[in-house]
């Protein structure tokens, strides 16, 4: 019954599947990620980015300052790690089941571009109504 839905509009599914699939990783997002601790991290970036433009004309404080945003690093690389892992199982399997239904429709291969470009938009939509920015 779902793979005849699918068939008879294949459009609307994959911006139907998109839109479920995106809000599945935008709620592990938002319960996995310490939001408090990304602000700050956030804020802190943007301080040294403005103290890197004051001094652009001196090379050694632009590598100092450069070292201290890159030790942000690994504490940024951690929170977005942690809702990846989550999500990448559930998403592999819902690639393979979409490429065996999508590809024998009148979409064929472009089923893969209407759900980048949709969970692009939608990924948008819900980071911004769920505070993820």
């Amino acid at each position: 019954m779902v793979i005849e839905l699918i068939q008879t509009n294949p459009k609307i599914s994959i911006l139907v599947i998109s839109f479920i699939a995106t809000f599945f990783v935008t709620i592990i997002r938002y319960f996995m990620t310490d939001r408090e601790k990304m602000k700050e991290i956030r804020e802190r970036q943007k301080k040294l980015r403005e103290d890197m433009k004051k001094f652009k004309n001196n090379p050694e404080k632009v590598m100092e300052i450069n070292k201290k945003m890159l030790e942000d690093m690994p504490e940024q690389m951690k929170q977005s790690f942690k809702p990846m892992i989550i999500t990448l199982i559930p998403l592999l399997i819902l690639f393979k089941w979409l490429w065996d239904v999508f590809s024998a429709t009148s979409l064929g291969k472009l089923w893969i571009w209407w759900y980048i470009i949709s969970s692009i938009i939608f990924g948008i939509f819900l980071s911004k109504v769920f505070g993820l920015q």
